[in-house]
């Protein structure tokens, strides 16, 4: 199994990424606007841990995201120069590669949004609700997509009270009008990402020998 960092070492690395975020801040108002949610997600997950834990997995997964976030809302999304670290490192330009024509580094937080949080809500509903893990997972993929459609009218709302300009660059649409449905879509895909793993485990004892199977013998 992979090495997985103790909850204060997680904690660590998300609050030093936070914080090197906001080291000479290109568009502070907005990062703050941005970040947040970054607070709230942090008390969240302080109060949430206190109350009721989490394993080492779970937390560092969150952690993660948050992260992750963080980075995304110094260069609010649409400005986050992915392509050009890629470059740099190795020779490489993704956007080239694959034909992009906007910055998708939102697409990723979003899909991160529901890979990294499904585990956390599917451990705690099984373990306030005593269900199993199916219906554990039907409770996590609901409430990553009930919760993607609650950001959405939230970035909404928020941009209604800004100019077209300052609307543009905090939803980082970049023209595309079907861009929050595609964030919904990327965040629904990355809860959906964990029945991997479920369906390989399904599909290694259907195809296990009896014997195997039961943990029984054959005589």
């Amino acid at each position: 199994m992979p090495l997985i960092p103790s909850k204060r070492t997680a904690t660590a690395l998300m609050l030093a990424v936070f914080c090197a975020t906001w080291i000479h801040p290109i568009w502070p108002a907005e990062q703050a606007l941005h970040c947040s949610l970054t607070l709230a997600g942090l008390a969240f997950l302080w109060r949430h841990v206190k109350r009721n834990g989490a394993s080492d997995r779970d937390y560092c997964l969150i952690a993660l995201f948050i992260a992750v976030h963080s980075i995304a809302a110094r260069w609010l999304y649409s400005n986050v120069p992915y392509d050009q670290w890629l470059t740099t490192a190795f020779g490489v330009s993704l956007e080239h590669s694959l034909g992009w024509t906007r910055n998708n580094f939102d697409r990723l937080v979003h899909f991160l949004y529901g890979f990294c949080l499904t585990p956390a809500i599917m451990s705690h509903a099984r373990k306030q609700l005593a269900t199993n893990a199916k219906r554990s997972f039907v409770v996590a993929i609901s409430a990553i997509m009930i919760t993607s459609l609650w950001y959405e009218w939230f970035e909404w709302l928020v941009a209604a009270t800004l100019s077209a300009q300052d609307a543009e660059s905090y939803n980082g649409q970049q023209g595309d009008m079907w861009d929050a449905h595609k964030d919904m879509l990327a965040a629904t895909l990355g809860s959906l990402a964990w029945s991997i793993p479920a369906l390989r485990s399904r599909a290694r004892i259907q195809a296990a020998p009896p014997a195997a199977a039961s943990g029984g013998r054959v005589t």
